[in-house]
């Protein structure tokens, strides 16, 4: 799931050197704009055969296995001629592999591995169709890189960036002819993660666009369009999950591990925040966070966290290190095994009315555990009953003081994903409560064996903070149209490997409860990044699908 916003090749410098050595004294002017030129273009219908990439890091290194396994004639340029030599020893290497594996003929191998082609110097890319630069994250570098390449390439070819962070506009604004500019935005590690963004610049040819649509599917990969907004799609969406999940364990909730426990096997989500942020690494992540942030004017949604600054700065950054927020061992992560939970269950329990939906979901669950716990119906709690509410975006103390319940005997559970089918619970104390309760209520909660998680009183759980973050998010891009509703789901499934897309997930929990949870923790905290998209508030309110697009004249 790594985005590839780290260097595509760490022979960047080495095969630009008048870029980087131009770096530091010349900002690139815009190129004013042949109008003439653009419009003899634009008429023509790109086709692409013969694909040149520029860096051979791993972004580039995927790409040409699938552009040739996808019968794409290829031209990799890098001058580190060691450096091209590794990338046809490894794509002769991956080639055999699967050929054993019965994936690929033999003959099919070898004629894939023939496509490939080393360029000595950019002269050797002019018969290109297109040309993918897959190099350092640096808007002045990326700038000359195109001007150079514009100057031996024909003029229908297609120059696309797999930038993950930097504006399309802003890189086609050095060139001479922007309108054949576009952002091709692969995943890391390409063959495996077959999702990739289409990407127009303002003064982009749409018939660049869809000839990189049509080479995308024709390579295996599933395209996506976007305009051109810092993250684009995946990037964008992906905030919810990496800065709420930092920002829940910042304030002391839960553990790094708890947070991942609770996401994976609560939320349903493949990975947690900080097993994400381990496999991306900090050296990656930190930077695309800092990037979106700020090309998004500090908005609150995007702000990132103290707690990847640290680390980066201590070098603890991920798997690839040995260290992150887990340590390694022979690729696997340690993680302290989870106590066994109390078994002392309690005589009586008091269920909130305050969500009817929440009581019965309690209800039914004590009904098909295998225990004798006494159901106390009375309107207010008897003396020696344990407390359990259901808040959607409240805390446990708030619900206690709101129905002016006793908060040593208060304990929260998390309903937002029903109690019966999910494989752990959560649950959270009040300041106040007593250690007795908060281990009864446990009790209670996995007496039929689901491991249940106790976390510290905060306003939304954890699952309910940063599904409804990630829900919200994925709205806002529906509000601005960057990209289908369609494309925002199907990029971030793919992409980040959600078991949903943004507007799907909401749909299945509710537009309605996802609102309820945002509302809440927005009041109760009074930070604007909780505040719900117009996207998801009007169809909450008007009972319709975050799916539904209103007709227009």
């Amino acid at each position: 799931m790594r985005s590839n916003v780290s260097p595509g090749s760490e022979q960047s410098r080495a095969a630009f050197p008048r870029a980087f050595d131009r770096l530091d004294t010349t900002r690139v002017p815009r190129v004013p704009f042949p109008k003439e030129q653009n419009r003899i273009m634009t008429q023509h219908e790109y086709r692409i055969e013969t694909l040149g990439i520029v860096g051979s890091g791993a972004m580039g290194l995927g790409i040409a296995q699938i552009a040739a396994l996808g019968g794409l004639n290829v031209r990799l340029y890098d001058t580190n001629s060691k450096a091209l030599a590794a990338v046809r020893d490894h794509l002769s290497e991956t080639f055999t592999k699967l050929t054993a594996k019965g994936k690929l003929k033999e003959a099919d191998a070898h004629a894939a591995l023939a496509r490939v082609r080393d360029a000595g110097d950019t002269g050797e890319l002019s018969d290109c169709d297109a040309i993918i630069e897959a190099i350092v994250e640096d808007l002045d570098i990326k700038r000359e890189v195109f001007r150079e390449l514009e100057a031996v390439v024909g003029p229908h070819c297609i120059l696309a960036s797999n930038t993950s962070s930097l504006s399309i506009t802003a890189i086609a604004a050095g060139c001479a002819h922007p309108e054949r500019v576009t952002g091709f935005h692969f995943f890391n590690p390409v063959p495996l993660m077959r999702v990739v963004e289409v990407i127009e610049g303002l003064r982009g040819d749409p018939r660049a666009g869809d000839a990189l649509m049509d080479l995308a599917r024709r390579i295996g990969h599933t395209p996506v369009r976007a305009k051109d907004m810092p993250g684009f799609i995946v990037n964008h969406a992906g905030r919810g999950m990496n800065t709420e999940g930092l920002r829940v364990a910042s304030e002391g909730v839960a553990s790094f591990a708890d947070i991942d426990r609770i996401m994976r096997e609560q939320a349903g989500f493949r990975l947690g925040p900080f097993e994400l942020l381990d496999l991306t690494a900090l050296d990656v992540s930190h930077l695309v966070m800092k990037s979106i942030y700020h090309q998004f004017y500090e908005e609150p949604r995007f702000r990132p966290s103290p707690i990847t600054g640290t680390r980066l700065a201590g070098g603890l950054i991920g798997r690839k290190a040995g260290e992150g927020f887990y340590r390694y061992v022979d690729g696997k992560a340690e993680v302290a095994p989870e106590p066994a939970a109390p078994t002392r269950l309690p005589t009586h329990v008091w269920i909130s009315r305050a969500s009817h939906a929440g009581r019965a979901q309690v209800l039914k669950l004590i009904a098909q555990c295998d225990c004798t716990v006494h159901i106390d119906t009375a309107s207010t709690p008897g003396p020696d009953s344990l407390i359990v509410v259901t808040p959607l975006g409240l805390d446990a103390t708030t619900s206690a003081v709101n129905e002016h319940l006793d908060a040593t005997r208060v304990v929260a559970v998390d309903t937002l994903f029903p109690l019966d089918t999910v494989a752990r619970r959560t649950i959270m104390t009040t300041p106040a409560t007593t250690p007795a309760m908060r281990d009864a209520a446990h009790a209670l909660f996995a007496s039929d064996g689901v491991p249940v998680t106790v976390i510290r009183d905060s306003t939304g759980f954890v699952a309910q903070r940063v599904v409804a973050t990630i829900v919200n998010i994925g709205c806002d891009i529906a509000q601005q149209g960057i990209a289908t509703l369609e494309d925002i789901d199907l990029a971030v499934a793919l992409g980040l490997g959600y078991p949903r897309g943004p507007l799907a997930l909401g749909d299945a929990l509710g537009a309605a409860t996802i609102l309820t949870i945002l509302r809440n923790i927005h009041n109760a905290l009074g930070d604007p990044r909780y505040r719900p998209s117009p996207w998801l508030a009007r169809r909450a309110q008007l009972g319709l699908s975050l799916t539904h697009i209103e007709e227009l004249r």
